[in-house]
């Protein structure tokens, strides 16, 4: 079997490692989405009334924010879950056995696209229940979801890096949520950029997430001629820029957190 099949499988069976464990303990998963749907109760109906998004809905406005942020949430567990593996010894037992090493980084981020597949569709069904509606084709609906899915992929890799570099489950959390929070707050999830303040303003606008924001409003129709046209090329270009961005998170975090796994199990 040739090595790239051999991670492949393996990292499959490490996939479903990880979601039997999230079928015992069922207490994780219904945590994890309890948090999103908190998040769209609370701004649709506490400051929905508050704020004013030209020609739409706050609500449907809202949505793709939320989504984005429970997809870049979802991503955590890949680097949470390296970190509780090596703290237990578990990725010692996974050295000892004849299988790749990649794998075990194959199978975390894989198994969180099946974990934030699930946290979007609970998504959709709280969204559809405030008001948010899907304006554009079924096509342009799965493709918006898809892309959040890949984007979210990408980041389960920078998620591992600092999952391996810290090695620690009480630690990780503090640390993903210093990179989590900047993230998901100083960008357009929530409210237009063109709403922040001059240094703000330029840093959401070349945010990735608010590309991927931008991509998924346009992707479902939650948008309006009546909004500012955005400045800058990331927002003007968002399907296009989110693809970028999210190669280059592979192209650097993928071989970084190979290299950093292998040093991890060489102790």
């Amino acid at each position: 079997m040739s090595s790239i099949a051999l991670v492949f499988t393996d990292g499959m069976t490490i996939a479903r490692r990880n979601l039997i464990k999230i079928k015992r303990v069922p207490d994780l998963l219904v945590f994890t989405l309890l948090s999103p749907i908190m998040f769209v109760l609370l701004f649709a109906y506490v400051f929905g009334s508050s704020i004013s998004i030209p020609g739409v809905s706050y609500r449907e406005f809202l949505m793709a924010g939320i989504f984005v942020q429970t997809a870049v949430f979802g991503a955590t567990w890949t680097g949470l879950g390296l970190a509780e593996d090596i703290q237990k010894g578990i990725i010692d037992r996974f050295r000892s056995l004849p299988m790749s090493r990649s794998a075990v980084l194959v199978g975390r981020t894989t198994s969180d696209v099946v974990i934030n597949l699930i946290s979007l569709v609970v998504m959709s069904l709280t969204g559809l229940l405030v008001g948010w509606r899907v304006h554009t084709s079924l096509l342009e609906a799965l493709a918006g979801f898809a892309l959040l899915l890949l984007f979210a992929y990408a980041l389960s890799w920078l998620m591992a890096v600092i999952g391996l570099w810290i090695r620690s489950p009480e630690v990780f959390n503090n640390a993903s949520f210093m990179v989590i929070f900047p993230l998901t707050f100083v960008a357009n999830t929530f409210v237009p950029s063109n709403n922040l303040p001059g240094p703000l303003k330029v840093i959401a606008e070349w945010n990735p997430v608010s590309a991927i924001t931008q991509a998924a409003r346009d992707l479902f129709g939650n948008t309006h001629p009546e909004l500012p046209t955005p400045d800058a090329w990331p927002l003007q270009n968002p399907v296009l820029a989110t693809l970028a961005w999210t190669a280059i998170i592979l192209l650097i975090f993928v071989p970084f957190a190979i290299r950093r796994y292998r040093k991890a199990v060489s102790r």
